[in-house]
């Protein structure tokens, strides 16, 4: 846990603007005293969800991406601690636990270009180190009986927590994609675009279902491997929303179908929402409320195991939007599950 940095109440007081006759979500949270002992600390806590982030964008990089995924956890703290706390946030439930400092490898990675053979190389060796930590933190969470939701960073990060959860209950888990991109190519050097697939071959992950896919940024090689195997389906964001041969709901539904056989997790990448600052921004996807409203469907399940968010990236002009994006989707899950 040599990575993992406390959010501690100096920070709280640093970023909570207090109001007269409010209750905010951050005067409500939980905290932990220490960095030892992670597990200890949290099996005994009153706590049902553990929030931590991982501000890096090294994965991103290590698959060609646009940086600024690294600062997507900061813009999601500001927002969060300052919501409303009442009946439906369910604060009290919650611990800011902090976020796994990887500033020494972004700071090698400053040195690090795209357009060089072995920098990529680097970049990917300086991902799988990354893996090692995010696996270690979300592994003693679920042990304790907590609910991860993990604020990334790149999706590189499915792999430690598709892994993490899964060494934790002891068996492979399954997972439920919202995205534009299969992120299950092939086994390269881990980077942003194969966190599933590193996890299926290593037995990690069993059945994996891809909502939304673009056909435009899914190759032909990786439609067959999905077409060939009974554990991989998917849908595409063209069959729902252009030609809409399928139904939202319905395909809602047809996913958890698909995962409800084992504890699953819960991705979420904002590639997928039309116009958010991501590591591959697009112009046609989901609007927010088709995003808010699978994580409701999916959070209400018993077998949702942690809720990851990744890939936002931030800019200082649309910061406070893409915290407020973030925090809603915190919120949804919350509720749903409580619900």
């Amino acid at each position: 846990m040599d990575k993992l940095v406390l959010f501690t109440e100096s920070h709280l007081k640093t970023l909570l603007n207090k109001r007269t006759g409010e209750s905010k979500f951050g005067e409500h949270v939980k905290l932990l005293p220490q960095v030892t002992d992670i597990y200890a600390q949290l099996n005994n806590l009153d706590v049902d969800y553990v929030i931590f982030g991982i501000p890096e964008d090294i994965g991103v990089f290590a698959n060609y991406g646009k940086s600024g995924t690294s600062h997507a956890w900061q813009a999601a703290i500001k927002i969060l601690l300052n919501i409303q706390s009442n009946d439906f946030t369910r604060a009290n439930k919650v611990l800011i636990l902090g976020y796994l400092d990887f500033g020494s490898y972004l700071e090698k990675l400053a040195a690090l270009k795209q357009t060089n053979k072995k920098d990529i190389t680097k970049a990917r060796k300086l991902v799988s180190k990354i893996d090692v930590h995010v696996t270690e933190l979300v592994y003693n969470i679920v042990k304790a009986g907590k609910k991860p939701i993990i604020i990334g960073g790149g999706h590189n990060n499915a792999y430690g927590n598709i892994k993490g959860s899964s060494l934790a209950l002891k068996k492979p888990i399954n997972a439920v994609n919202f995205d534009a991109h299969t992120d299950f190519r092939k086994e390269e050097g881990r980077h942003s675009g194969n966190g599933f697939s590193y996890a299926y071959s290593e037995g990690f992950l069993d059945k994996y279902f891809m909502f939304g896919l673009h056909e435009n940024y899914t190759s032909s090689q990786i439609f067959k491997t999905l077409d060939t195997n009974s554990n991989l389906e998917y849908n595409t964001y063209e069959s729902l929303a252009v030609r809409k041969q399928l139904k939202y709901k319905a395909e809602l539904k047809r996913a958890y179908f698909h995962v409800e056989s084992r504890p699953f997790g819960i991705e979420i990448d904002c590639d997928a929402i039309q116009n958010i600052s991501s590591s591959a921004m697009t112009p046609s996807g989901f609007q927010v409320v088709k995003a808010r409203m699978f994580v409701d469907y999916f959070a209400r399940q018993s077998g949702a195991t942690y809720l990851h968010i990744c890939e936002a990236a931030p800019t200082q002009e649309n910061e406070s939007q893409i915290g407020k994006l973030i925090t809603y989707l915190i919120t949804d899950f919350i509720r749903a599950h409580e619900h």
